[in-house]
Parts: structure tokens; sequence; C-alpha cells
């Protein structure tokens, strides 16, 4: 059976910064047929749950690999060093898994592909990438937000 990187928050695990999971019924449809591994990059980056709501600053996940961004929470605390190691944490183990595709939670400055918050904390979207999904594109892993999230 194939297996697929899978934010944990999506399938009902509690780790999203407000304590609390983003289960997505529409999900069922997109891991039917394979092996879901459940990951949450900032939990495995050291953060607890629950935590400080973080946004990118300075531009988006490839930015912060760049060393060109940052990540930080809405106190002005740098979280970005937590960030980059649950990044590398998760491409690790969607390699040892196999995964060739990953589905993760949208707008997330971990997990967001294709938009993200903007770091003004005011619930605006620029285009980009969070810095996991970022990490794991450029190895090759496909990305793609969930749906119905």
């Amino acid at each position: 059976m194939e297996a697929i990187l899978v934010s944990a928050c999506l399938r009902g695990v509690p780790c999203r910064f407000d304590g609390r999971d983003k289960a997505s019924p529409a999900l069922a449809e997109v891991l039917d047929g394979r092996r879901p591994v459940l990951f949450c990059p900032e939990t495995a980056g050291g953060l607890a749950t629950p935590r400080r709501p973080a946004e990118l600053v300075g531009g988006d996940g490839h930015d912060v690999l760049d060393g060109a961004a940052r990540v930080v929470d809405d106190h002005g605390q740098d979280v970005t060093a937590e960030f980059v190691a649950g990044a590398e944490r998760a491409l690790a183990a969607a390699r040892r898994a196999g995964c060739s595709e990953a589905v993760l939670m949208p707008r997330s400055p971990s997990c967001g592909r294709g938009a993200v918050y903007d770091g003004s904390f005011a619930g605006a979207l620029v285009p980009g990438d969070g810095v996991t999904a970022a990490l794991l594109e450029r190895n090759g892993i496909a990305v793609r937000p969930a749906p119905g999230v």
C-alpha cells in the first residue's frame, strides 16, 4: 500500500497551535487505498501544544530555508529553528515511509501550500509555501493542500 504523508491535525490529532485538530472528512477520498503517515512538524520541532500562533515574516518557507525569512510568534519570539527542525523530521519520516506525496494543512507556516499568512497576524494571505511544504517539494515530494479545510 502506497504511503502518503499527512498533517496529523487533519486526521484528528489535537496538535494545532490552539490545541485543537482540523479533521477533514473530505480527506478520506484522497487517502483511499493509501497508508497515511501522520506527522506534525511543529510538535516534532519541539513546540508545545497549545502554543502561540506563528507566521512567516520576510518571505515564505523557501525563503526561511534560504536564511532570508523567519518564523515568529505573535509575541515576536523567533521560532525559525523549531520550524526548520520539524520540517527536516517530516522529510525524514516521509523518506522512511517511502512517501512521494504529502497532503498538508492549508495556510500553515509549516504546512501551507500555495498561500500562507503574511506575518501581520491580521489574517492576510500571500502566495507562498510553509517551511515543511517547501522542504518536501525541494526533495521531490509532491505537496498539496488538504481538501475541505
